[in-house]
């Protein structure tokens, strides 16, 4: 009888080990390298007075190693490119998504496991057809075709999709910027083609305003879109990302809450379940310089990822949790003189970059001429300067100077950025407190940083060492098949 006993307590181990990977959750934090990941880490950890790290819990994760980034046409790839390639495995072109370097149609891994008979769901903090979740099911040449990116997605079969909305949801609008030569130009959409909204609906989505529509939406709901604003859809216009935490982002906007969400709409339709979760605010605080709005991203992202850990624990043999970057963005630095860092002054900033950059160009409405005092007070309320940081004389003679510029020369002077042109004032005033928390940065725009990735769960040794963006995909098809 023991022999027995022992005999099946020995299959079912050996069952155990062999069985298929059923849950994969997919995070991706777009722009978030390894110091991105440090700076957040450190500052928690100065803000209980000590030197060191207060562990995330991506940190946490048993098996960690570093990918490389560069695409297939440059050095420094674009989110386009990279997400191409964590999503189906195959270098692409910056700019092109779902496309080799030869132009060919790509497979993604979403799409894989789709056919496979998966529930499949992408959630994200910026609009549903961006780079990095459109990597996931959309071919197109160029990524400003934000019209047919909307219009493939519709036809994904997807189960949830969630984050902004669209980017071009009328075809009337054009998209993207002004083409320049060379350039590959948009798809030139039929003349009556439907708005994005109602196309998704005629394709059997139901279409949610917000976490408490989707919460009452979803009980009768197959397929289902959850778009960010909570005061209704204006299906004419362009959908706007999640604002940054670090400016109020309310608590039904956590990822960690919609995290929850995706995937208890998931697992109650499907065995089996992919998730990718983005932290896109991220790059956008990054290509702004902005280091205490990326780290409030960061810790976001963290929060989804230990919703995700939770998860792990109920289903420890089924479940691959992957947490990765599709580049750096900023060339963020922790140190820039001697051997110290004062992160923690980074607390006393209370808004974005951009939104400091609203409130000082609010300031000029109407052709008005404010004084540097009110601007001075600006800056006090919004970041601490003059008051818990100080602001020495020729510091303070730099920020008066930029003043008088941006009096002069008004939106001339602003600070072009990718996502958004920042009032000269706003730039410098962050730049200063960045500067005083000893962080330094060395772009407006992605570099060639290695980023890092951490996994737990079946499979998860195969995601150790240094390896390249395009081995991750086909391990997750390997460990699902």
């Amino acid at each position: 009888m023991k022999r027995f006993l022992y005999s099946v307590l020995c299959l079912c181990a050996c069952l155990s080990m062999n069985a298929q990977v059923k849950y994969v959750f997919y995070f991706i934090g777009d722009g978030m390298g390894p110091n991105q990941v440090l700076a957040t880490e450190m500052y928690l950890a100065e803000l209980q007075g000590k030197i060191g790290r207060n562990r995330l819990g991506m940190t946490q994760l048993p098996y960690s190693g570093q990918l490389a980034t560069f695409s297939a046409s440059n050095g420094i790839t674009d989110s386009s490119a990279a997400g191409t390639a964590l999503a189906t495995g195959s270098k692409a072109n910056n700019g092109s998504l779902g496309l080799n370097a030869k132009g060919d149609t790509l497979t993604s891994v979403a799409e894989q496991l789709k056919a496979d008979g998966w529930g499949v769901g992408l959630l994200t903090t910026v609009a549903i057809d961006h780079a990095t979740p459109a990597a996931f099911y959309a071919n197109v040449e160029s990524r400003n075709d934000y019209y047919e990116i909307g219009r493939q997605l519709a036809y994904t079969g997807f189960d949830f999709f969630g984050g902004a909305g669209f980017h071009n949801p009328d075809p009337k609008y054009k998209d993207g910027k002004k083409e320049k030569k060379g350039k590959k130009k948009v798809t030139k959409q039929p003349a009556g083609s439907p708005n994005l909204y109602d196309l998704a609906e005629q394709q059997g989505y139901t279409i949610a305003s917000g976490y408490k529509q989707a919460l009452e939406k979803s009980k009768q709901a197959e397929k289902l879109i959850l778009v960010q604003p909570t005061d209704g859809i204006d299906r004419s216009k362009k959908g706007s990302n999640f604002p940054y935490c670090i400016d109020g982002r309310e608590d039904e906007l956590s990822l960690k809450l919609l995290t929850n969400f995706a995937t208890e709409f998931l697992q109650s339709r499907n065995s089996r379940f992919f998730l990718m979760v983005e932290g896109g605010m991220i790059d956008y605080a990054c290509h702004g310089r902005d280091g205490a709005a990326a780290i409030q991203e960061t810790l976001d992202f963290d929060g989804a990822i230990g919703f995700a850990l939770e998860f792990y624990e109920s289903h420890p043999d089924e479940t691959l949790i992957i947490v990765t970057a599709d580049h750096e963005t900023g060339g963020m630095a922790l140190g820039n003189s001697d051997y110290t860092l004062d992160l923690q002054l980074l607390k006393h900033q209370h808004c974005s970059a951009g939104t400091l950059s609203d409130e000082l160009n609010e300031l000029y409405k109407d052709n008005r001429q404010p004084e540097w005092d009110e601007v001075r007070a600006l800056l006090e309320k919004r970041l601490e300067l003059y008051t818990a940081v100080t602001v020495e004389d020729d510091e303070d003679e730099e920020l008066h100077d930029v003043f008088k510029k941006t009096v002069e020369n008004r939106n001339d002077s602003d600070v072009k950025t990718l996502y958004k042109d920042i009032n000269a004032l706003s730039n410098a005033a962050i730049a200063l407190l960045n500067k005083k928390a000893k962080m330094g940065w060395t772009s407006y725009s992605h570099t060639a940083a290695a980023v890092p990735i951490f996994a737990i769960g079946k499979g998860a040794e195969l995601f150790t060492g240094w390896q390249d963006n395009t081995d991750v995909a086909p391990k997750i098809i390997r460990l699902t098949r």
